[in-house]
């Protein structure tokens, strides 16, 4: 049971407030729907919507509500979507697997779309994993891709192995490799990335790089390396070796750099121009490594999806 301590900080904030901004990818509507159900309790006591909060109480959060409150019932949900016939798992253990997951596919629920998820597909072949981790929305998720980003994810089926994942990649010790195919080409044939990344000023949706000075230290830290792997035309195909884990760090970095990323509308500048139509952005998750449990080394790879060949096939004819 998720629990939050209210700081000063907090004080006089509206409840349904409070846990918006602390329970990201759930809309304002569906946390209110939560408290209304009695899924949330202030110093062990349901309490209203408009309910205001004091420094020092403790909000906590009921797993079982919050799976109802995502909409009639979150087992019920499942059995309701269109549901994919088989999962593309790679490798499977008995306390993880990895998959190798299809753009267009959500890891999990997000406001506004109401598709099949990640999520789903996991909790169908493995219904056990629901009681696994922090956020009952997010059974064994312990890092993500963009809904129009394919490639390998691991998924903890355990919370031994959940822990276990979760500490490694915050120690910065699972290493994991894209290729992205951009515009233009880099200076160098390789280099790091390190302006820090922070919510767009101007657009909610977006995130933006922010240069590092000495008087704004805006944003979160983040690192991502490159190699050229070829270049095709005007174009760059790319290895990618992000060390951070930011909100779309791969594609605002590379952006950031003049380096937009083939297919990717919400962060190439309209100056540029493409003649590939693609439905999804030219970024594979492509290599995953990290330690079991105990303590050997797990290494997959995942060659790029028919469609990313098949463009690549055509630019080389091409060029």
């Amino acid at each position: 049971m998720p629990t939050f301590d209210v700081t000063p900080d907090n004080a006089k904030q509206r409840l349904d407030k409070f846990l918006t901004e602390r329970l990201p990818g759930r809309s304002r509507s569906q946390i209110q729907k939560l408290i209304k159900s009695g899924g949330v309790a202030v110093n062990g006591k349901t309490v209203a919507v408009h309910h205001f909060l004091r420094a020092k109480d403790s909000v906590s959060i009921d797993d079982a509500k919050v799976r109802e409150a995502a909409g009639g019932g979150f087992m019920k949900k499942l059995l309701q979507r269109q549901l994919a016939p088989e999962l593309a798992i790679v490798h499977d253990a008995g306390d993880f697997c990895v998959v190798n997951k299809p753009a267009g596919l959500l890891v999990h629920e997000a406001p506004g779309d109401t598709g099949t998820t990640l999520v789903d597909l996991i909790l169908k072949k493995f219904p056990s994993v629901k009681k696994v981790g922090e956020d009952p929305m997010r059974p064994g998720i312990v890092h993500r891709l963009d809904k129009e980003v394919s490639g390998l994810l691991v998924i903890a089926k355990t919370q031994n192995m959940f822990d276990h994942l979760k500490n490694q990649f915050k120690q910065r010790k699972v290493a994991k490799e894209y290729t992205a195919l951009v515009h233009g080409a880099p200076q160098r044939h390789g280099g790091e990335i390190t302006f820090n990344i922070d919510r767009s000023e101007t657009a909610g949706h977006k995130m933006a790089a922010v240069p590092i000075t000495g008087s704004d230290n805006r944003g979160k830290r983040a690192v991502t390396q490159f190699e050229t792997i070829e270049k095709i035309g005007n174009f760059t195909l790319l290895k990618i070796m992000p060390k951070t884990g930011r909100t779309h760090q791969i594609r605002v970095h590379l952006n950031a750099y003049g380096l937009p990323i083939v297919g990717d509308l919400t962060y190439r500048p309209k100056k540029v121009i493409s003649k590939i139509e693609m439905k999804r952005i030219f970024l594979h998750a492509n290599h995953l490594e990290f330690n079991d449990v105990n303590g050997i080394r797990r290494s997959f790879d995942a060659p790029l999806p028919d469609e990313l060949a098949t463009v690549l096939s055509r630019l080389k004819s091409q060029s």
